[in-house]
C-alpha cells in the first residue's frame, strides 16, 4: 500500500507508552489470537489475576494496571523473556507460509472480503448475538490458522446485543451495557499524519460520518464501522447503537452502512478483493457499491459492472424460513436509496427495486435483501446439506419453470473453530494423540489417531470435565442469585448443587418457538422421574436468551424458570442466565449429552452441538441441520423420523415421548453400565467414534477449506477473467442477455421423434430459432430424478439445418433403463462462463 494508506494505532495519552516493554504487551493484547491460543494467559494473570479472571480481556488488564506494577513486572527477567518469546513466536508465525500458501503458491486469490452483521470472537468484544456471529468469528479464526488472505467488515455497536437478567417472577429482563471502545481490544484506523479515518455516507438530507476501527484476529484483520462520531446529529450517532435493535428504518440504515460503507472503507484502504463473501443478506448493498466502484474505474454502465463484479460475489444464506429474510417497504428503499440509484448507479428506482423483488413490476412487493444477494452473486450456498435443499425450495420462485433441484443453491456445512471451544485438558488429549498442528491444514488422519486413546484415559478426561463444569455452574448460579436478590438459603444452596458423577444434560440456545426449548416439559411428571432416579441420577443445565421483541420465546423461558423453582426440582435442574460466549465454552466443555430439539427443517445448521465433539460430549438431536448429515448410530442419538411435520402439536407430543424413551432406555442405561474398573465401555465407544468421525468433519478448518476449493478460487478466477480489458466479457454477457430478451419468444419446437430399441432411445427434435443465434442456447434432453435418484440432463447435438425458420435437427441417445416417456426436451441459455440459471433464468420446455 501507498504511504497515504491508513494504518491502525492504539496510542493515546492515557497509556504508559513511555514504559519500556509496553509496546510489546500492547501488540499481544490487541491480537485476538489470545482468545484461542492461550499462550499469553499467564502474562495477563500475573499483571492482575482478579481482573483477568473477571474480564478475560488483556486490553482491559493492560489499561487498568498501574504504571508501577507494569514496570516491576517488565523488570522481572522471567516475565520480560516470556513476553519477548511470545512476540518472537507471533512474528515468526506471521511470516511463515501457512497451509494456504503451501497448497496454492500461485493462487489467483489475493484477498477475500468477508461481510457480516455480527462476529463472535471473544466475550471481550461483545458484537454478536448467536449462530450467525459464531460462524463468522470461527471462520475468521480458521482463515487465520490456514493463512487464507481474508479481511472482514462489520459494525461496532455501542451496546451490542442485550444482556439477560431473570427477575423474581422468572421473566427475562434485557440490559444494554455500553461498549466503551477504549476498553475493547480494537484500535482506531488513522492516517500516517494521525487523522482518524472517517467515511461520509450521504443519506436523505444529511450525511453520516463513520469512524473506522481495526481488530487483529491472528493474521486476519476485521474492520468495524460505527456512527458514534461527534460530527453526527445525536439521532444519527445511534444508528450503530444496537445489534438487531430498532425498526425497519434503523435496520436499513445499518445495512447501508455495512454494505456501502464497508466497501468504501476497503477502497479507502487500497484493498481490492477478488472475492466478496456475504455472510447472510444483511450486507447485500456491498454488491451495489462494488458495481459502482467498477463503474467509476472503467466508465461501464451498471448492468455491465454488475455482470463483471457478481462473478466475485458469494452469498451464504443462513435462513430456513421465508419470514427470516430482511424485507423493506418500497417507499423506504426509494427514500434512502433512490438518489443513490439514479446519481451513482445510473439506474431508475424501479430497476433497483427489481433486484430485490420476485416480480419486478409489482409495485406493492417489498424489497428482499436475500433476492438482491442472489441476483448480485456468482454463487449461493446454504449452511448444511438439508439447508441447501430447503433453500432451493424457498428460492424456487426466483427461477420460474426450473425444477427445484436445479435451483442454483449448493451447500457448505458449517464447522466450528475447535481451538476456541476445546478445554485445556481436551487440547492436551488431542495434542498427545494428533499433534499440535492438527487444525492447521488437512484433518483426514485425525480420526484414526484419536481412536488409539484408551478407555481409561478418555473416562478420566470426561470425569475431570464434569467436575470442572459442576464447579463453574455452582459459582455462576450463586452469583446469578445474588444479582436477583434471592434468599441467602438459595444462594448458599447453589454452591452445593449437582454432582460431578451424575449424567449431565445440556440444553442451551436462543429461545424461539421453532427450537421447541420446552419439549422436555411436555410430560413434567415423567421428566421429574427421570431426573430424580436415585440409582441413575440425571442433572440438566438450561441456558438461552429470547429476542426482546419475542414474547413467545420469553414465555418459554419463564415456563422453565418457574418449573425449576419448584422445591423438588431445584437440586436437579438449573437455568443459567445471560447465555454468552464464556458460558457456552464451559457448557460444551463439560456436558455429557447436548440436546437439540428444533422443528425440522427450521434449523439451518445448529453449530452448538458441534462444539461438544472435541470435548467428548455426545449429541442427542433432531434430524435437522448438521445432525441430519452427521448422525449414525455409532456417534449419538437421533430424534424424529427425518420428515417434516410443520407445527403439529400431536407430532410434538410424539417426539417428546420419543425423547423420554431415548433417555430412559438408551442414554441413561449406557452411561451407568460400568465394567469392573467403573468405566462405561459402551459410552466410551460412542464418545470415541463421535470424536473420531465428526470432530474433523465439522471443524471450521474443514468448512473454510471447502469454501476455498468450491467457491473462493473459482470466483477469483472468474472475476479476473471478467475484469480483463475493462470488463469486455461483462459487456458481451449483457449484449447476449439483451439479444435473448428480444428474440427468446421466437424460439419454438417442431416435430419430435423417438426411436427405441435394445440399444436405447434415440431422440430427434426440430428447433426453430427465428433470428436468434443457435450458439446462444443449449438444447437438452431432461428427465427428473426418481425416488431420490439423480436427474438426467444430456446435451443434444446439432445436426442438419432445416430449410425454413433458421431451424436445425438436434439428436441424442440415452439408455433404455428408463421409459422414453419420462424424457422431455428443453432449451436453456448458453454463454461460456455464465452460470445458468443463476445469471439468466429463461427456459423453454417441449410442450
Amino acid at each position: 500500500m501507498s504511504q497515504q494508506t491508513p494504518f491502525s494505532t492504539w496510542n493515546n495519552r492515557f497509556l504508559p507508552t513511555d514504559v519500556e516493554g509496553f509496546d510489546s504487551l500492547a501488540e499481544l493484547a490487541l491480537d485476538l489470537r489470545w482468545s484461542w491460543n492461550h499462550a499469553t494467559d499467564e502474562v495477563w494473570r500475573q499483571l492482575d489475576p482478579a481482573l483477568w479472571e473477571l474480564t478475560q480481556n488483556p486490553w482491559v488488564v493492560l489499561q487498568t494496571v498501574s504504571r508501577d506494577k507494569l514496570q516491576r513486572a517488565l523488570a522481572n527477567p522471567a516475565f520480560s523473556k516470556n513476553v519477548d518469546d511470545l512476540l518472537q513466536t507471533r512474528h515468526q508465525e506471521a511470516t511463515a507460509p501457512a497451509w494456504f500458501q503451501q497448497r496454492y503458491p500461485q493462487s489467483p486469490l489475493k484477498c477475500v472480503a468477508y461481510f457480516s452483521m455480527e462476529f463472535m470472537l471473544s466475550e471481550a468484544l461483545p458484537i454478536y448475538s448467536g449462530g450467525l456471529g459464531n460462524v463468522a468469528g470461527d471462520q475468521l479464526k480458521a482463515a487465520s490458522d490456514l493463512g487464507v488472505p481474508v479481511v472482514a467488515v462489520g459494525l461496532l455497536y455501542q451496546q451490542g446485543y442485550f444482556r439477560q437478567v431473570i427477575d423474581k417472577d422468572g421473566a427475562q429482563q434485557a440490559l444494554y451495557p455500553y461498549n466503551d471502545p477504549g476498553q475493547l481490544p480494537i484500535a482506531p484506523l488513522r492516517h500516517p499524519n494521525g487523522e482518524w479515518l472517517r467515511l461520509e455516507i450521504v443519506l436523505p438530507g444529511y450525511s453520516v460520518w463513520l469512524r473506522a476501527w481495526e481488530v487483529q484476529v491472528g493474521s486476519v484483520k476485521l474492520y468495524l464501522l460505527d456512527s458514534n462520531d461527534a460530527a453526527n446529529f445525536p439521532a444519527h450517532r445511534g444508528i450503530t447503537s444496537e445489534l438487531y435493535g430498532g425498526g425497519p428504518e434503523l435496520r436499513l440504515k445499518q445495512e447501508m452502512l455495512l454494505g456501502i460503507g464497508g466497501w468504501r472503507l476497503l477502497d479507502a484502504l487500497g484493498i481490492q478483493p477478488e472475492v466478496c463473501h456475504l455472510n447472510e443478506g444483511h450486507a447485500a448493498f456491498a454488491i451495489l457499491e462494488r458495481a459502482r466502484t467498477f463503474m467509476n474505474e472503467t466508465g461501464q454502465p451498471f448492468q455491465v459492472a454488475l455482470a463483471v463484479t457478481r462473478s466475485g460475489n458469494l452469498f451464504t444464506t443462513h435462513t430456513a424460513v421465508t419470514a427470516g429474510f430482511d424485507r423493506f417497504a418500497p417507499a423506504l428503499i426509494e427514500q434512502y436509496l433512490g438518489r443513490y440509484a439514479q446519481d451513482k448507479l445510473g439506474i431508475t428506482v424501479h430497476d433497483l427495486l427489481a433486484l430485490g423483488r420476485q416480480n419486478p413490476n409489482d409495485s406493492s412487493e417489498s424489497f428482499n435483501m436475500a433476492y438482491l444477494a442472489i441476483r448480485g452473486s456468482g454463487a449461493v450456498n446454504g449452511v448444511s446439506r438439508l439447508h441447501g435443499q430447503v433453500s432451493r425450495r424457498i428460492f424456487t420462485p426466483l427461477f420460474p419453470h426450473w425444477p427445484e433441484d436445479e435451483v442454483p443453491i449448493g451447500h457448505v456445512t458449517n464447522g466450528v473453530h475447535m481451538p476456541s471451544w476445546d478445554s485445556a485438558p481436551a487440547d492436551d488429549l488431542w495434542t498427545g494423540a494428533c499433534g499440535k498442528e492438527r487444525w492447521l491444514g488437512t484433518t483426514e488422519n485425525l480420526g484414526q489417531d484419536i481412536r488409539r486413546v484408551c478407555d481409561t484415559t478418555l473416562w478420566q478426561f470426561r470425569t475431570a470435565a464434569s467436575k470442572s463444569l459442576v464447579e463453574y455452574a455452582r459459582q455462576r448460579l450463586s452469583q446469578q442469585l445474588i444479582v436477583s436478590d434471592d434468599t441467602p438459603e438459595a444462594i448458599n444452596g447453589a454452591k452445593h448443587l449437582f454432582s460431578p458423577n451424575a449424567l449431565t444434560l445440556g440444553f442451551a440456545r436462543r429461545f424461539a418457538t421453532y427450537k421447541r426449548p420446552n419439549l422436555l416439559l411436555h410430560d413434567r411428571d415423567r421428566l421429574l422421574r427421570i431426573l430424580t432416579n436415585p440409582q441413575h441420577p440425571v442433572q440438566l443445565i438450561i441456558a438461552g436468551k429470547a429476542h426482546p421483541a419475542d414474547q413467545g420465546g420469553q414465555a418459554l423461558i419463564q415456563e422453565w424458570v418457574r418449573f425449576i423453582r419448584q422445591p423438588e426440582m431445584r437440586p436437579h435442574v438449573i437455568f443459567l442466565s445471560d447465555y454468552d460466549m464464556l458460558l457456552t465454552e464451559h457448557l460444551v466443555q463439560g456436558v455429557d449429552v447436548w440436546i437439540n430439539t428444533p422443528r425440522r427443517p427450521w434449523e439451518a445448521c445448529g453449530t452448538s452441538g458441534m462444539k461438544v465433539l472435541v470435548n467428548g460430549g455426545i449429541n442427542l438431536s433432531e434430524l435437522d441441520g448438521w445432525w441430519a448429515e452427521a448422525y449414525n448410530p455409532e456417534v449419538g442419538w437421533a430424534l424424529g423420523d427425518g420428515q417434516e411435520h410443520g407445527e403439529d402439536p400431536a407430532w410434538d407430543a410424539v417426539e417428546a415421548n420419543a425423547l423420554y424413551d431415548l433417555l430412559e432406555q438408551e442414554v441413561i442405561p449406557e452411561f451407568y453400565t460400568r465394567n469392573d474398573s467403573g468405566i462405561p465401555t459402551a459410552w466410551i465407544k460412542r464418545m470415541r467414534e463421535s470424536m473420531a468421525q465428526l470432530t474433523p468433519r465439522f471443524s471450521a478448518t474443514h468448512s473454510v477449506r471447502e469454501y476455498i476449493e468450491q467457491h473462493y478460487l473459482p470466483a477469483a478466477t472468474a472475476y479476473r477473467d471478467r475484469t480483463a480489458n475493462n470488463g469486455e466479457v461483462g459487456k458481451q454477457i449483457v449484449d447476449w442477455q439483451h439479444t435473448l430478451q428480444d428474440k427468446w419468444a421466437l424460439l419454438r419446437f417442431g416435430e419430435i421423434k423417438v426411436v427405441s430399441d435394445a440399444q436405447g432411445h434415440t431422440f430427434t427434435v426440430e428447433v426453430f430459432f427465428g433470428s436468434l443465434d443457435p450458439k446462444s442456447v443449449r438444447v437438452e434432453l431432461y428427465a427428473n430424478g426418481v425416488n431420490g435418484g439423480n436427474r438426467s440432463r444430456q446435451e443434444m447435438k446439432r445436426g442438419q439445418p432445416l430449410t425454413t425458420g433458421n431451424g436445425y435437427i438436434f439428436n441424442t441417445q440415452v439408455s433404455a433403463t428408463r421409459p422414453a416417456t419420462e424424457y422431455t426436451v428443453r432449451i436453456i441459455p448458453y454463454c461460456d462462463g455464465v452460470a445458468i440459471p443463476l445469471e439468466d433464468t429463461r427456459i423453454l420446455w417441449q410442450r
